[in-house]
């Protein structure tokens, strides 16, 4: 029974921090709303598949060695900040619509959640707080990488569905899309100083 609590416990994790406002989500968002869901797919692979990298990476040892150079992570945070905001500026005057803007690939989604300190953060603490209680390393190589990538795949959908409807209540309106960019900004600035 302890190995099904532990599952249902990583979920729940999972769940709420994919599920809650971070810089990747609001630029969903915002990209939802400029573009709609079918032209942000490639930004979505983009994202599952950094995140993914990301996961496999840290369960393979990488979290060592942020961990001993704080000077990098340091450095990295404030990098991944000021990408992440200027992903949001690049939209400040949205293209037409139904255009693909050169901000929301799969390129520029694929580094976003390496560069995310929220996603560090998460990855970190699902392997180190609930991937400890899983008997094999081959297992928290697949488990915690595997949930986090079904959980962040539905969650992009939702949030840049959630764009979409925001885009069709406003009417496409430059009063919502920069609206949207500012909170965003004001998700990475929040981030940045946790």
């Amino acid at each position: 029974m302890e190995f099904v609590s532990d599952y249902i416990a990583l979920w729940m994790f999972i769940i709420v921090m994919v599920s809650t406002p971070g810089p990747a989500n609001m630029l969903l968002m915002t990209s939802g709303a400029q573009q709609g869901l079918i032209r942000t797919l490639p930004f979505i692979a983009g994202l599952t598949v950094g995140k993914l990298a990301l996961n496999i990476s840290l369960a393979l040892g990488l979290m060592r060695l942020i961990e001993a150079n704080p000077t990098v992570a340091s450095l990295f945070v404030y990098f991944s900040a000021a990408y992440m905001a200027y992903l949001a500026l690049r939209n400040w005057t949205p293209a037409e619509p139904g255009t693909t803007t050169s901000s929301f690939t799969f390129w520029s989604g694929s580094i976003v959640h390496p560069m995310s300190p929220k996603t560090w953060m998460m990855a970190t603490l699902a392997l180190t707080q609930f991937g400890e209680s899983f008997t094999s390393s081959a297992e928290r190589l697949l488990v915690v990488p595997l949930s986090f990538l079904v959980a962040q795949v539905f969650f992009a959908v939702v949030w840049c569905a959630l764009g979409v409807v925001m885009s069709r209540t406003f009417k496409q309106s430059m009063v919502m899309h920069r609206a949207l960019i500012l909170v965003t900004l004001g998700v990475i600035v929040w981030a940045l100083l946790q």
